[in-house]
């Protein structure tokens, strides 16, 4: 329980059935991220140098499903499939003459096994804690993001095929579809990860897979301070705002940590309360006992029977939750969580992308107008001010880390103008020659109105963090 009270070998050669992969040459920029992997040969690196037996996994992987009895498969548990699997794989060796070790038999009836209840040769990157994202260009080319650097990986698929036989498998499992008529999707995991996926005739050269990864162990507030995203106090204060029911919009860019944080603040939520999240494709990893999850859900093949955000949260209103929480608000619906949160459910939150806290007030702003409301934008904005309270934002530095860079208060309406001040900021000193951006975290001197409201509630904080001399830790 935290204090926050949350709980050398180059790419081997292609078999023949399968069209060559482009080789790096020392003047392609593909050439220094392949010698890496040369000289510190990483575990999916191992995992896949022998990858002359990739036609044999295929074609074992075909034997199998007409050797397993399939009615008995979703019986047997995976140590058992496994050992199954290896003992094929032994027979298999010894009919074809393969010259395999014991360790190597081992070895190709894990891939064999990943090839058939798994998701192929992307499996151990799957398995591996340390990569963040795995992005597929194709069959040929696999990079993954590993302590915010892109590297090429060996990992490779037969052919495009065999790359759409997985992208499928992953697709049915949440109930979607992609084909020709419609070549994007959202998807994700059984682990929660984020899925999108790309096909023909949208891709030039083959699927275009991106797979966000997330923390089997999900973040804390704690965790997050550990890691150096924030400090003790500051993630002290959004703790104490949360559990206030201080309505909170999480803004940043793409792949800069809006979800984490939105995860590891609603670990301030009280268990006895009900929550209802609204999600394109669920993320969210709530620890509270009493969740709803709600997704959307995208047309059929007749184009009929798609079900989005807004009808969600119009619907949501009437399962009396206690807070709703969008993984991210990108359009009409925007203004019906700005009446969720002027009518009695204070605390929600949501995510949004914007670059700075003013730019996340001018896209709500933009996306009510969406809804189709005729409104005036004097009370579209009268309407942000008094149903939002806190902007967090966030931000991927250039050194591959993620950062809170700003918390600000929405203090009302001045005029036609929405008033906002900053109660914490991370500001940046200078960058290290290793590419490192060095900083630190300052309180701007101003009292946040909201602190009235915590007292209120029985929340303590250190009015000393506000002082603006002094560094915050």
């Amino acid at each position: 329980m935290s204090r926050f009270g949350a709980r050398s070998q180059g790419p081997a050669t292609p078999p023949k059935p399968a069209p060559a992969p482009p080789t790096a040459s020392a003047e392609t920029p593909a050439a220094p991220a392949l010698a890496a992997l040369a000289k510190e040969p990483t575990p999916e690196a191992a995992y896949f140098r022998d990858d002359g037996l990739l036609n044999a996994r295929l074609k074992l992987h075909a034997r199998l499903i007409d050797e397993i009895d399939l009615s008995k498969l979703d019986k047997l548990d995976d140590k058992e499939m496994r050992r199954q699997v290896r003992n094929l794989v032994a027979d298999f060796a010894r009919e074809e003459r393969l010259p395999l070790n014991s360790a190597e038999i081992e070895q190709l009836g894990a891939s064999v096994f990943d090839e058939m209840v798994g998701l192929g040769p992307i499996e151990p990157l799957l398995q591996d804690d340390t990569i963040a994202d795995i992005l597929i260009n194709g069959p040929f080319k696999v990079f993954i993001e590993r302590h915010g650097e892109l590297e090429l990986t060996p990992v490779r698929f037969r052919d495009n095929d065999h790359l759409l036989r997985i992208v499928n498998r992953i697709v049915a499992g949440v109930g979607r579809r992609i084909d020709e008529s419609q070549p994007m999707v959202d998807a994700r995991l059984a682990d929660g990860s984020r899925v999108n996926a790309a096909i023909a005739p949208i891709t030039i050269d083959g699927a275009a897979v991106s797979i966000r990864k997330f923390s089997k162990k999900p973040y804390d507030l704690q965790r997050l301070v550990n890691v150096g995203a924030m400090p003790t106090c500051v993630a002290e204060f959004l703790h104490g705002a949360v559990r206030s029911r201080i309505s909170t919009v999480i803004s940043g860019g793409t792949g800069s940590g809006k979800t984490t944080l939105l995860n590891a603040l609603s670990g301030a939520i009280e268990h006895k309360e009900r929550l209802i999240t609204i999600e394109d494709a669920a993320e969210l990893q709530l620890q509270q006992p009493h969740v709803v999850r709600m997704e959307t859900r995208p047309p059929n093949i007749e184009g009929k029977g798609e079900i989005r955000q807004r009808e969600l949260v119009k619907n949501a209103l009437r399962m009396r939750p206690d807070r709703v929480i969008l993984g991210e608000v990108r359009g009409e619906e925007a203004f019906d969580m700005l009446q969720a949160m002027n009518t009695g459910h204070e605390g929600s939150m949501a995510t949004i992308h914007a670059n700075t806290p003013r730019d996340a007030i001018t896209r709500l702003e933009q996306m009510v107008a969406m809804s189709g409301m005729k409104l005036p934008p004097e009370s579209i904005r009268g309407q942000i001010a008094s149903a939002v309270t806190l902007i967090v934002q966030v931000m991927r530095l250039s050194d591959g880390k993620r950062r809170l860079m700003s918390v600000t208060e929405i203090t009302g309406m001045e005029g036609n103008v929405v008033q906002m001040q900053e109660i914490f900021g991370f500001r940046r000193s200078h960058t290290d020659p290793d590419g490192s951006v060095r900083g630190e975290f300052r309180a701007t001197g101003l009292r946040p109105k909201c602190m009235d409201e915590m007292i209120r509630r029985g929340i303590q904080y250190d009015a000393a963090n506000f002082d603006p001399q002094t560094a915050l830790t």
